[in-house]
């Protein structure tokens, strides 16, 4: 029974830590917000800048997989290319060593659980101030911090228990096995981090098997690499049902590392005599000699291994990054290459958020962003349609373009629904409520997109009716409507500038409001004109009231638009 109790203490013991882990990066995030998302987006302009942005970005938010993202959404919206992308994902490789330095230094030199639950306090306290959403954000960060340390504590101590060399004899019976040694503990690194979802989670385990002595540093070595792949497979399982982007970038996430563990495995001996060149140098024992069972040495040799472990991660992504970072253009061309780009028949497919919310709420936010652009163009092809219908000389011209707009109803009705359902997913995360508002500005914009599609096929509703009494609109009726879809056309280019403004609200809306007032001032001047024909004895009544019903439905379809400019104006969200 206390041997059950002491495994289940293990295994919250890495929950905790996971939690931890999770609560710190998304708090980070949070913090950093939209700066950081710019800063990701400017500084990328050569492969050096690429690479420390890469470093930067995940050192600030302790989370490779969420650097990984940010850098997916901006290649889909068109902020990168896939070259600069693969630039920062090897940046976002260095900077993930910085965890395991964190924990080598802190969690092993120094008991950061005895400093834990004062932390904690600290956390809440701030977390329970309701004017400050930064202090809330910076209280999470606080307790995800402690979390990480107290569950990396609990998981040293319990470890110290249950991970002895008498307990898992069976690991050391697959330590002498040669070459087939090293593959078994490769795939164990694989293994691991593909079932805890985390590098750092493998690496706190590899640290603690390596310094209790159940495994030499040769083997701890070969973990490390698994773990490098291991971190990949977790990356392609997410982009598997995401877009082309998606999935180019995580397997270019493969290619890198795979290649980097190749290349290491071929030169193994050597690459271990490196590390511990380099360990020996800041007077510690040579990890590959190393004997625990020295006890005149013991702490030294402990810390050696620990260090070791911490510069053998390093050292790989550091000289992986050097060698591939000269050939990211064949890079590029073999993802490509693997994942070809492809016509989407389906145009009422969504285009950045088919692969469900992303691993923060505040990241989903900006994949939201761009599908909302993409409801936007397709929206934009409706005015279009109406004037093609307006024009059209015959039944079955008119019946053709009919057909379109009752489809782009249909598709308007499907994407509001689906970015709405995706919306209401992000909101039940922990987000800021900065993006509470800008949620809020989304399920405004989406309706009133799905709306025009309303409006597109009523007009053409409208239409059949005329033509199925008899009546066409003269060439002067025509040119008229033309012109108002052309005014409902600027409109629409306003509209869709806005919704392109990377900033999350947008302080001037003039272009906008100038093009309604420009759709409503012809409107009211067709609507008179109209009012003044009716007195003619030549001017046919029903098809005038045709004619002036479907003006009203286009005036309203302005009303529509300038509706989602003003929903992404700053002053509306106070």
């Amino acid at each position: 029974m206390q041997v059950f109790l002491q495994i289940f203490t293990l295994l919250g013991s890495v929950a905790l830590f996971l939690f931890g882990l999770n609560l710190l990066s998304g708090g980070l995030q949070k913090v950093a917000g939209d700066g950081l998302r710019s800063f990701l987006a400017s500084m990328t302009s050569n492969p050096f800048k690429q690479i420390i942005t890469g470093i930067g970005v995940t050192a600030v938010i302790q989370s490779s997989t969420a650097t990984t993202i940010m850098v997916v959404s901006f290649v889909n919206a068109g902020l990168l290319v896939l070259g600069q992308a693969i630039g920062v994902i090897m940046g976002a490789h260095i900077g993930t060593t910085i965890t395991s330095w964190i924990m080598a230094v802190f969690g092993f030199s120094f008991n950061m659980a005895d400093f834990a639950f004062p932390l904690i306090f600290i956390g809440f306290v701030l977390m329970q101030l309701k004017k400050s959403q930064t202090r809330k954000d910076l209280g999470e960060i606080i307790i995800g911090f402690a979390l990480f340390f107290v569950g990396f504590a609990q998981l040293r101590s319990t470890a110290q228990v249950l991970i002895t060399p008498d307990s898992l004899g069976f690991l050391q019976s697959w330590t002498q096995l040669g070459v087939g040694s090293i593959i078994i503990f490769l795939l164990i690194g694989i293994v691991l981090t593909v079932c805890f979802q985390s590098s750092a989670a493998t690496m706190a385990i590899i640290m603690i098997l390596v310094t209790t002595g159940v495994i030499p540093f040769k083997l701890a070595a070969a973990m490390i690499l698994g773990e490098n792949i291991g971190t990949t497979i977790a990356a392609n399982i997410a982009a598997s049902v995401g877009n082309t982007a998606a999935k180019r970038t995580a397997i270019s996430h493969t290619i890198i590392n795979t290649f980097g563990v190749l290349w290491v495995l071929c030169i193994f001996p050597l690459f271990l005599k490196l590390v511990g060149s380099i360990v020996t140098m800041f007077g510690l024992p040579d990890p590959n000699t190393a004997d625990l069972t020295d006890t005149a040495n013991a702490a030294a040799i402990s810390t050696s291994l620990l260090y070791s472990v911490c510069t053998m991660h390093t050292l790989f992504n550091v000289v992986n990054t050097l060698l591939l970072v000269w050939f990211i253009p064949q890079i590029v061309k073999i993802v490509t290459w693997i994942f070809p780009t492809k016509e989407d028949d389906a145009i009422y497919k969504l285009k950045y958020i088919s692969g469900g919310p992303l691993s923060t709420s505040e990241l989903s936010l900006e994949e939201a962003r761009q599908e909302i652009v993409h409801f936007g163009e397709i929206c934009s092809k409706i005015p279009g349609f109406i004037r093609s219908a307006v024009g059209a000389k015959d039944q079955e011209e008119f019946s053709k373009i009919n057909e379109k707009l009752v489809k782009y109803e249909e598709i308007s009705d499907k994407v509001e629904y689906e970015i709405a359902s995706y919306l209401g997913e992000v909101s039940k995360g922990e987000i800021s409520s900065t993006s509470a508002k800008r949620i809020k500005s989304m399920y405004r914009i989406i309706k009133e997109l799905e709306s025009i599609g309303d409006s597109g096929e009523a007009i053409g509703r409208m239409l059949g009716r005329a033509h199925g009494r008899g009546k066409w609109f003269d060439g002067e009726m025509v040119g008229k409507l033309e012109r108002m879809v052309g005014l409902l056309e600027d409109a629409f280019n306003s509209m869709m500038d806005n919704l392109k403004a990377p900033q999350i609200f947008i302080k001037d809306i003039s272009n906008a409001e100038k093009a309604e007032d420009g759709i409503n001032a012809y409107r009211d001047s067709l609507r008179e004109e109209h009012i003044d024909n009716c007195e003619k004895p030549d001017y046919n009544y029903q098809t005038g009231v045709f004619y002036i019903d479907i003006v009203q439905e286009l005036e309203k379809m302005g009303d529509f638009i300038i509706n989602i400019s003003q929903s992404r104006l700053e002053k509306k969200m106070v």
